[in-house]
């Protein structure tokens, strides 16, 4: 009886351009959702410097809050389906080196889930409630803004893991054969820039601060490229099969 994971290695070596294209729309979907929830949700209601401003703007929005919270819940699922799409398409170049990339990568995603959770805070504070009666207003709005703050700063840590398995994801594009060398040498360089703002914002927050967002540039334009890649063009499916039949043998 075929398990599950023996009928999608069939499909995979069956149609491998499809299986890219859906991990593209995937990825789309991750920097689209990602770069809406951090510019025009937060980016939009918080202060970081005010934390009365921060409350006021969040109760008086809640519904655009909940929409970027729901956003990033589905971005965990598609997180997921990517990371194990790319270590189908990956794992005719090395299956170790592929496992290691899914599994950094999903450390990050299980990071970012508990993420996501401290952006329920601000509306359990905000939304009222007896229990909250033993609190001042300030203390609820200095939590609320701290909660968010966490968030920015669990967020750091999960791109950390991420760095990491872009070093490894890159690596492997850049040896497939497959994908252009290009796409892969971006994403290992994306990887140095995660990595290297993840640990200057613990080592050293100001300087880390100097370099934002110059840092993050390199990462955007990696993971774009790569996902436009994915959904237009997919892989060279001679070439990925004959990878894949070497691994297989």
């Amino acid at each position: 009886m075929a398990t599950p994971e023996t009928l999608m290695t069939r499909r995979v070596r069956d149609n491998p351009v499809a299986l890219a294209r859906l991990t593209g729309a995937f990825y789309l979907y991750i920097i689209v959702a990602g770069i809406f929830a951090e510019a025009f949700v937060r980016g939009t209601l918080v202060n970081a410097g005010d934390a009365a401003a921060t409350a006021a703007s969040i109760t008086g929005a809640q519904s655009l809050w909940r929409i970027g919270l729901t956003a990033e819940l589905f971005m965990l699922a598609a997180d997921i389906f990517v990371a194990l799409l790319l270590y189908e398409l990956l794992k005719p170049v090395s299956r170790r080196l592929a496992l290691l990339g899914a599994g950094f990568h999903l450390v990050s995603t299980a990071i970012a889930g508990f993420k996501s959770v401290l952006l329920l805070v601000p509306l359990m504070l905000l939304g009222g409630g007896d229990y909250l009666q033993a609190f001042g207003q300030q203390q609820i709005e200095a939590a609320t803004l701290f909660a968010i703050k966490l968030h920015g700063q669990t967020y750091d840590i999960s791109l950390f893991a991420f760095g990491i398995s872009c070093l490894f994801k890159g690596y492997l594009i850049y040896r497939s054969g497959f994908l252009p060398r290009i796409l892969g040498a971006l994403m290992v360089l994306a990887g140095l820039c995660y990595v290297a703002n993840s640990v200057l914002n613990i080592l050293s927050p100001a300087f880390a601060s100097g370099l934002f967002p110059w840092i993050m540039l390199p990462c955007l334009v990696g993971e774009a490229g790569l996902t436009f890649w994915l959904l237009i063009a997919g892989v060279n499916k001679e070439t990925w099969m004959a990878r894949d039949e070497v691994q297989q043998a």
